[in-house]
């Protein structure tokens, strides 16, 4: 599975000593949506896009409840990555392609779509727009791999389709610390704070 090449699996066997945790967690995303719409308007989903050309309608009809397969239209949806490009490209993660500026393009004009929201992709500064804006990276782990210094952000969408992001940094070394098996962070928007907490 992917999961184990990009650090989850070992962060797991870190923090638990075994692998039930990863299992578990891969049993739920097997049967999470694929993607979203908001308004009908914005694309959401963790990859990108399939050079299978998948419409929406279809997408819903995907066998969902599934291990997620190394080659096909759901490992595409879920592991496909923009690229400063025209055209597919093999992906470099093994799974998944690279579109370009073109396939960005005309899946947002045949979908009537004002872009496409998508993850999993380490930003530096959290979220990135690319292909002209059609394409929003949004990635919302900070300090990815405890190594990245990254910050992480969220998508906020509000009534009117107006959008905005909320940025955050991991929390500070010292409430790693104070609290060895826990971790967590806040964020202040608006007046407001938010925690997320994991444990």
């Amino acid at each position: 599975m992917i999961t184990q090449q990009y650090g989850y699996y070992d962060e797991i066997l870190r923090k638990f000593g075994n692998a039930n945790v990863w299992k578990y967690t891969n049993d739920v995303f097997d049967t999470l949506p694929l993607a979203g719409l908001i308004d009908n308007k914005i694309y959401c989903l963790h990859g990108g896009l399939s050079p299978t050309g998948i419409s929406f309608d279809e997408i819903k009809k995907l066998d969902r409840i599934i291990d997620v397969p190394r080659e096909g239209t759901l490992c595409d949806l879920l592991w496909s990555d923009p690229e400063d490009r025209n055209g597919w490209g093999i992906s470099p993660r093994g799974a998944g392609f690279v579109w370009g500026f073109d396939n960005s393009d005309e899946f947002v004009y045949l979908n009537n779509i004002n872009f496409i929201a998508r993850a999993h992709q380490l930003i530096m500064k959290g979220y990135n727009w690319c292909h002209n804006k059609k394409v929003m990276s949004i990635f919302s782990a900070p300090n990815y791999c405890y190594r990245c210094g990254n910050q992480a952000a969220v998508m906020i969408v509000d009534d009117e389709n107006n959008i905005d992001f909320l940025t955050y940094e991991a929390a500070p070394k010292e409430v790693y610390k104070e609290n060895k098996n826990e971790e967590y962070f806040h964020v202040k928007y608006e007046n407001r704070y938010f925690i997320n907490y994991f444990d």
